[in-house]
C-alpha cells in the first residue's frame, strides 16, 4: 500500500514539472482559500504588521497583508518548482550580483558567511553555489516529517550547496578548515530563539526582539568575513540577489555589534518591501514586554 506521504511527494514532483506560469495559476486559486477560508495565521500576521508599522493606516496594513498572502502562495509554488527546474531556467530567473567580491573574501579568509532572512524566496537563494567558484554550504534545520525533510534536503542541495545540520555546524566548520576548503556558509538568522537560548535583545521593527547570536559567535571564533544577501523581486517569477559586504572580519567587531548590523540591514529591506518577509512566524513570542526577564 502506498504511504500517503510518498503519494504527496510524487504529487509535488509531478506538479513541479509544470511550467511556472501554470503553477502561478494554481497560486492564484490558493490565495482565497488560504486567506479567506482557512485564514492561516491571520491574527499573527495582522498583529505583527500593526506592531511593526505603528504609523501606517489600517488600510495600508491590510494592503500589505493581502500582498503578503499572495506572495506566500507564490513562494509555495516556486519552491515546488525548485524540485525539477533546469539550471538554465534557474539562471534566467535568479540573478546574483556581487558574488565576485564575496569570492575574493575567501582568498584571504577561511569562511564567508552569507547572512539573510526569511525574505523573498530564500529557497532560491540556496542556488548561490551554482554561481560561486568556491565551496558553498548552508545551515539546515532538519524537519520533523521525514518525507518533507528529504524533499527540502534535496531542494537545498541540488545546485551544489552542502546542507549542514544546525547541530553539526561547528564540527563541520572545523573539518572544512582542517581540509583547507574556503567556504561560503548561508545563515538565515531572523527567527526567534528559544526562551532558554536568548543571549541578546534589540529594538527591531519598533519592538523588543530577542536575536540569534550564533553566527556572530562562530564567526568570531574562526575569523570569518560576512556579506548580506539583499533580495529583490522585479516581477513575478524573477529574483535578484545583491551580495553586499557586512564585515571583512567578524572577530574585529565589538561584541554583538555584528548581529545588530545584520538585523538593521534586514530591517531596512523589510521596510522597503514589507510583503516579501515571512510575517506568519511568531517572531515576538519572547518579547520582553510579554516575558519579563
Amino acid at each position: 500500500m502506498l504511504h500517503p506521504e510518498r503519494l504527496a511527494e510524487g504529487l509535488l514532483r509531478t506538479l513541479s514539472r509544470l511550467p511556472l506560469w501554470w503553477l502561478y495559476r494554481l497560486s492564484d486559486l490558493l490565495f482565497p482559500l488560504l486567506y479567506h477560508v482557512v485564514r492561516y495565521r491571520r491574527k499573527v500576521v495582522r498583529g505583527n504588521l500593526n506592531r511593526s508599522f505603528p504609523d501606517r493606516s489600517p488600510a495600508s496594513i491590510r494592503r500589505i497583508e493581502r500582498r503578503f498572502y499572495r506572495f506566500l502562495c507564490d513562494y509555495m509554488v516556486e519552491t515546488v518548482k525548485l524540485m525539477t527546474i533546469s539550471p538554465k531556467e534557474m539562471r534566467r530567473r535568479m540573478k546574483f550580483t556581487g558574488i565576485e567580491q564575496a569570492d575574493e573574501l575567501l582568498d584571504s579568509h577561511p569562511f564567508c558567511f552569507l547572512m539573510l532572512g526569511h525574505y523573498g524566496n530564500w529557497e532560491w537563494v540556496s542556488t548561490f553555489a551554482a554561481w560561486s567558484r568556491h565551496h558553498c554550504g548552508q545551515v539546515y534545520k532538519p524537519l520533523h516529517n521525514p518525507t518533507f525533510d528529504t524533499i527540502f534536503y534535496h531542494l537545498r542541495s541540488r545546485f551544489g550547496s552542502e546542507n549542514i545540520a544546525k547541530r553539526d555546524v561547528l564540527p563541520r566548520i572545523v573539518s572544512l578548515r582542517r581540509q583547507g576548503i574556503p567556504t561560503h556558509i548561508g545563515f538565515i538568522a531572523d527567527q526567534s530563539p528559544r526562551g532558554n537560548s536568548i543571549h541578546e535583545r534589540m529594538t527591531f521593527l519598533h519592538q523588543d526582539t530577542p536575536i540569534f547570536t550564533g553566527a556572530e559567535r562562530i564567526g568570531r571564533r574562526i575569523g570569518a568575513a560576512a556579506v548580506f544577501a539583499h533580495v529583490t523581486r522585479p516581477r513575478r517569477g524573477y529574483y535578484e540577489c545583491h551580495v553586499e559586504p557586512l564585515s571583512d572580519n567578524i572577530a574585529s567587531c565589538p561584541e554583538n555589534t555584528f548581529t545588530e548590523l545584520f538585523m538593521r540591514r534586514l530591517e531596512q529591506e523589510i521596510e522597503q518591501t514589507p510583503h516579501l518577509w515571512l510575517w506568519t512566524h511568531k517572531r515576538w513570542k519572547y518579547a520582553q514586554a510579554n516575558h519579563p526577564q
